[in-house]
């Protein structure tokens, strides 16, 4: 299958001729003057052009959560497939905290969708599982259920990657417990990233941690008690420790701009990765909703949050689109570094495919338009091994 499109280059603003054949990218080359001319005023407004997203953390969507006993490979495909809109062509479902049954289902019905489905065994970069390692304090547990998190069991663990066919790529835990350490340097010798989160850890904690092979903090900022000490706690040790990259969420909802610019400056752009940390309700209209026995709410403003108050969040209810947009915003990096913290450098944490401009790269890539104040970007079209999954990109003609 061959495609070619005129665009944008999102690393050097290049106006671009596009060309891809056999699901790889055959060439991309300055756009020839006629060809400029040929396209007249459409030429300032082509769309952008970049690897595809690769979201680490996707709980769901569309009323359906990862974690869940009536998850199916089917609504596991239909998950995937509404993702296409988002310019992601790769990307981690993620399971939360549940019951050993419902966690062994899930992961069974994602590694099934990924054997029967070649698009959504394109698509599915690794398994993540945040949870059910945590602690049982209020504050770091966040909207995991208590009764559901225990102290790492490295044979549950094992069990649960066999469900999931060995397909689980990131475990977020918490670090405090005795046998941590022992448990991360198990995990990473398996080809797991071990993340940090929800987690009440000192900093004896945390370099134990990173000495036994844990390389990422999740969602930096959140899953954390409401009120911290000032110096040391936990944000400070993370955001200090320079083998740890942050995942962040920056939908505008759990982090100020303030912090996402301060945590940008402190860890550099280079050891950041945007997540969105869609929840399975994200899409749904605003109102209140039932799930896994938790009473949670979607407010006007699109914030997911436990029923009842505005301020504890139980997960997002955004694409990663906007994270792009808003660390541009809050923190002043350039779009090609935004464009990488969503796309290039989370592949490279789980060793997973990434699209590309070079010829040769796998065809996998995000057209869009966006504006210097915009708080999103506009999908245009994402292409996936060549392959047109959503929208259409523009044509010469």
């Amino acid at each position: 299958m061959s495609l070619e499109f005129p665009a944008r280059r999102f690393d050097t603003s290049e106006l671009v001729r596009v060309s891809l054949d056999g699901g790889r990218i055959a060439r991309v080359a300055a756009l020839e003057p006629a060809a400029v001319a040929s396209l007249g005023e459409r030429a300032n407004s082509l769309p952008w052009v970049g690897p595809g997203f690769v979201d680490l953390q996707v709980n769901g969507w569309g009323g359906q959560e990862f974690s869940s006993t009536e998850l199916t490979p089917e609504r596991v495909a239909k998950v995937t497939a509404e993702h296409f809109a988002f310019g992601v062509t790769g990307y981690c479902p993620t399971l939360t905290t549940q019951s050993y049954d419902c966690l062994a289902h899930g992961l069974a019905a994602i590694h099934k969708a990924c054997e029967t489905s070649a698009v959504v065994g394109r698509y599915v970069s690794g398994i993540h599982l945040e949870g059910p390692f945590f602690s049982t304090e209020d504050g770091p547990r966040g909207a995991h259920p208590k009764e559901h998190c225990r102290r790492p069991d490295w044979d549950a663990f094992q069990r649960l990657q066999q469900a999931a066919g060995g397909r689980i790529k990131i475990l977020t835990m918490s670090v405090e417990f005795d046998e941590s350490a022992d448990f991360i340097a198990k995990a990473t010798a398996g080809g797991v990233c071990v993340a940090i989160g929800h987690t009440g850890a000192d900093g004896a904690h945390i370099r134990a941690a990173v000495d036994a092979g844990a390389r990422m903090s999740t969602h930096l900022g959140n899953g954390a008690h409401r009120m911290l000490r000032r110096h040391p706690n936990y944000l400070w040790d993370q955001l200090a420790e320079d083998r740890l990259t942050a995942s962040l969420i920056v939908d505008g909802h759990h982090l100020p701009p303030e912090v996402v610019k301060s945590m940008v400056r402190a860890k550099t752009p280079e050891r950041i990765v945007l997540v969105s940390d869609v929840s399975g309700l994200a899409g749904l209209p605003v109102g209140k909703y039932t799930t896994s026995g938790c009473e949670l709410e979607i407010l006007p403003d699109g914030r997911l949050v436990i029923a009842g108050q505005d301020q504890l969040l139980a997960g997002a209810s955004l694409p990663i689109g906007f994270g792009v947009a808003n660390v541009m915003r809050f923190a002043g990096v350039d779009l090609t570094t935004a464009c990488s913290m969503a796309s290039t450098w989370p592949a490279r944490i789980i060793a997973a495919r990434c699209g590309g401009l070079r010829p040769g790269d796998h065809a996998d890539l995000a057209l869009f338009h966006w504006k210097h104040d915009a708080d999103r970007l506009e999908i245009v079209a994402t292409i996936s091994s060549g392959e047109v999954m959503y929208g259409a990109p523009p044509k010469f003609a």
